[in-house]
């Protein structure tokens, strides 16, 4: 069944260079954006521009939504890669000869998607802290997922496999920050 979900959404692409380059962007540029946009988001909360603060108040809150934001993502991004190679599944396109993916990953292995793991990671940690924004990230985290499926460069079980880590492990470091502020 993994296979012909793959095989489903993968023949979507190569179709059109219009489409393809949509699928580029979702799967790679995204992501970056992604970051980006988040960063600024910490700033924002953080007050970072309110003079009443000392500029040593300003950067502690920083840290601290840093940490509570970023934290899970990177906890996330860690443990899918340490898995990728216990695991060591091999990537759609090294499996099937006929598989010619739309750019290619960095890392040799397939399972767990790193970018669905950390995505979602993300866009629940963000969930947790400003909802409608999170649900933003959590849509992304799935259009970035589904992008990499059509690409040729992960199966349907990396994704899934990669938003339940991902999940997961957002609801273990937010039930230990609030039973550490407790």
């Amino acid at each position: 069944m993994n296979n012909e979900i793959f095989f489903f959404f993968y023949n979507l692409a190569h179709k059109s260079n219009i489409f393809d380059g949509v699928i580029v962007f979702l799967g790679i540029i995204l992501p970056f954006l992604i970051f980006l946009g988040v960063g600024i988001f910490i700033l924002i909360e953080s007050k970072i521009l309110n003079k009443e603060d000392s500029i040593l108040v300003r950067v502690k809150r920083i840290l601290y939504k840093s940490i509570i934001i970023f934290g899970p993502a990177i906890l996330t991004f860690i443990i899918a890669t340490v898995l990728k190679d216990l695991i060591k599944i091999d990537r759609s396109f090294v499996q099937f000869d006929k598989v010619i993916p739309l750019f290619s990953p960095n890392q040799e292995y397939s399972f767990p998607s790193n970018h669905a793991a950390t995505f979602s990671a993300l866009g629940l940690s963000i969930y947790f802290y400003k909802k409608n924004i999170g649900i933003l990230l959590l849509i992304f985290a799935l259009l970035i997922g589904l992008a990499r499926i059509i690409a040729g460069v992960h199966f349907p079980v990396d994704i899934l496999g990669g938003f339940i880590l991902g999940i997961l492990v957002s609801f273990i470091c937010r039930s230990f920050s609030f039973s550490a502020s407790r």
